[in-house]
């Protein structure tokens, strides 16, 4: 079939993008949000997050009219739902946002569309979602009761980009899509089809959702990994960066680089939606969740340290976001670290992050001064590299000589 209208729920960092790369295919595209100023923002042709030349494109396609943003769902071809899923506490993982999608596109639901599921989920999560939209549109089938007969197809098809690659990741990566039926993974081949230029290989939904926590728990590992050699290095006076250097040069290993813990929303995550799955089993998985949460205490000791040194500590943190180059703050070890310097109150603390025009308040009102990096310089006596921005890159690396430098990154 050929979708000629299709709805994405959740503009965030991967629904915005998938919109506006559809959108620019000629499909017409509504975008939903809970975000009034989110939904304005890209009314206007603007953008309401940092990605290289989503605002480009953003502006073409709500311009040419193939891309409208709206606060309440409409009919269409198909849906695809890229909400968040984060967990509650004790990391048990909270799927109320898939929830409130299903509430959002149940009552324009028809006979023949399609509805994605690309939120990364626990395993079990799409089949969830195909059973909360049967609770609310009895008078559809679902694949759960028909098979491939079903009116509504329901898939699971996760995003696997890279934040500041997103436009080219979306097209070029292959994508791994499992439907709840042979005719569901088809016809969500179809919808992908349509602007992916990489492989769409099917598989069932329950094998799609492992997928994705699967790649993102190897990452997980293997970062734990090089954060633990970290530390055991300084134990040891080595320099890590020059150890993994070294070890890199056997022709089968391939050691990830150390940094301050692990955020982002997904390889911070989603490991822990496998334990929670399979706790028995999941052993090396959790305990590299532990190893990476536990970095950022080990940087704040380092920094505790380094500030007994002076009668009047300022510490400057180079970074807040959770990797380089992106306004993304969302389970930051970055920031946590500041926050938990602020709270400590060791001496006075200066943030600098440039992909943001404002630090988040709790820094605010916990005294966090923010400015530019050559400031930052001017009054510190700490430097804490957290992020290794292009801005902090291009730094003259002779400007720490005069500092005591805490770097979490290998940037000097």
């Amino acid at each position: 079939m050929s979708f000629k209208k299709v709805s994405v729920i959740g503009l965030g960092y991967i629904g915005l993008p998938t919109a506006a790369v559809l959108a620019s295919r000629g499909i017409e595209v509504v975008g939903v949000d809970v975000n009034q100023q989110a939904v304005d923002t890209i009314n206007q042709g603007k953008v309401h997050i940092v990605e290289p030349d989503l605002d480009i494109v953003v502006r073409s396609v709500v311009n040419t009219g193939t891309l409208k943003a709206t606060l309440v769902a409409e009919e269409a071809d198909a849906f695809m739902i890229a909400v968040p899923t984060p967990f509650k506490d004790g990391h048990s993982p909270d799927l109320s946002f898939i929830e409130q999608a299903a509430k959002a596109i149940a009552p324009v639901l028809a006979r023949g569309n399609l509805v994605v599921l690309e939120s990364t989920s626990p395993v079990g999560a799409t089949e969830k979602l195909a059973n909360w939209l049967k609770a609310l549109r009895p008078d559809l089938s679902f694949p759960q009761d028909k098979g491939n007969q079903a009116d509504i197809q329901v898939a699971h098809c996760p995003e696997r980009v890279l934040p500041g690659y997103v436009l080219q990741e979306l097209v070029s990566n292959d994508r791994v899509i499992g439907g709840m039926s042979q005719t569901c993974g088809e016809k969500a081949a179809q919808l992908y089809q349509t602007f992916v230029r990489g492989e769409c290989i099917l598989t069932n939904a329950r094998t799609a959702e492992m997928a994705k926590l699967t790649e993102n728990s190897f990452r997980d590992v293997n970062i734990a990994f090089a954060n633990e050699l970290s530390m055991i290095c300084d134990q040891l006076k080595i320099n890590v960066w020059e150890l993994i250097k070294l070890s890199n040069r056997h022709p089968r290993v391939d050691i990830l680089n150390p940094g301050p813990g692990v955020g982002g929303h997904c390889i911070a995550v989603d490991p822990w939606f496998i334990v929670d799955s399979c706790p028995q089993h999941a052993n090396l998985i959790k305990q590299a969740r532990l190893t990476n949460d536990g970095k950022p205490d080990y940087v704040i000791e380092q920094v505790v340290n380094a500030a007994d040194q002076f009668k009047t500590p300022v510490i400057a943190c180079l970074g807040l976001s959770f990797k380089a180059d992106i306004d993304d703050l969302r389970e930051s070890p970055a920031l946590h670290i500041v926050e938990q310097l602020a709270q400590k109150q060791i001496g006075q603390i200066i943030a600098v992050e440039p992909n943001i025009s404002a630090i988040p308040e709790t820094l605010v009102q916990a005294g966090v001064e923010h400015c530019d990096v050559q400031r930052a310089f001017e009054l510190a006596n700490i430097i804490v590299v957290l992020v290794d921005h292009k801005e902090f890159r291009l730094l003259d690396k002779s400007q720490f000589k005069a500092k005591v430098t805490i770097d979490t990154r290998g940037l000097i």
